[in-house]
């Protein structure tokens, strides 16, 4: 998690410890836990941890501002059409406070969010699929899931306990879709029986669909190949979507210009 190897983070709390005099973690074969003395230190060191993300990302967001740029991360899952409202947007003078230009970098959700974190990215847009305490949320977008197999009987929708015993087709936890997967299923008491491999990407996950190995739940906007059979996927008689979410910093010095910007791709109110 966070790009650190097993070895690497005990490393540094090994050395953290010597540091501080005193263990942080009680170490046994069920685990580790927290000892008397890292119960009051731990809050102390978030903080720490906490004010030198601030000042990095200060310093980050001033020298984008100076540039009058929007950096933008953007989840490998948003569908190009959202990717290109943003970037319209950006390019009309009337459309923010003060005249930008958008700058884009895809990457999965985890260095997405710590970007935005220490201040490298100003907004990002992702699937709305976990919490980020202390920046501001806007859903920008949704699409309706689908079910991909290689036998499908006509275009009837598939309720979601039709997936229950069925294997499901996933891929590494990276760009949201995994999450969101688990999460309804799981909301549904729907069990998740992942098929024992992965697919690397939204059209393997067609294709390996296609050759009977699993089932596969994706956005519709991935399917990669005109013609693959498909069935839109309904829980207690409605569509089942996933959601997109803008996130941003209220505190940015141009959080005037992403609180425009999001509400521009925001969805229409019902």
């Amino acid at each position: 998690m966070h790009g650190v190897t097993q070895p690497a983070l005990s490393n540094g709390i090994a050395k953290l410890e010597e540091r501080l005099g005193e263990r942080l973690f009680e170490r046994s074969t069920r685990g580790a836990t927290l000892t008397p003395f890292g119960d009051e230190i731990l809050p102390l060191i978030d903080q720490a941890v906490s004010a030198v993300d601030a000042v990095a990302a200060a310093a980050a967001r001033r020298r984008a501002d100076a540039q009058h740029i929007i950096r933008m991360g953007v989840s490998p899952l948003i569908d190009s059409t959202l990717v290109a409202a943003a970037h319209d947007a950006v390019g009309s003078l009337a459309a923010l406070p003060s005249p930008r230009h958008l700058v884009l970098r895809e990457a999965n959700m985890a260095d997405l969010r710590a970007a935005l974190v220490v201040g490298d990215l100003d907004i990002i847009l992702i699937p709305s699929v976990a919490p980020l305490p202390r920046f501001e949320h806007r859903i920008v977008a949704s699409e309706p899931m689908v079910l991909v197999e290689t036998k499908v009987n006509g275009s009837e929708p598939a309720a979601l306990e039709d997936l229950r015993g069925k294997e499901l087709i996933l891929m590494p936890d990276t760009c949201g879709l995994t999450t969101f997967t688990h999460d309804v299923m799981s909301s549904h008491d729907v069990l998740v029986r992942p098929y024992r491999g992965e697919a690397t990407s939204y059209r393997v996950l067609e294709e390996w669909a296609g050759l009977g190995l699993g089932s596969a739940m994706v956005p519709r906007s991935k399917l990669t190949t005109a013609g693959t059979p498909y069935r839109p996927i309904c829980v207690e008689g409605n569509e089942l979507e996933i959601f997109y979410e803008a996130v941003w910093d209220p505190n940015s010095p141009i959080a005037a210009d992403l609180e425009v910007l999001s509400a521009r791709l925001a969805l229409p109110p019902s």
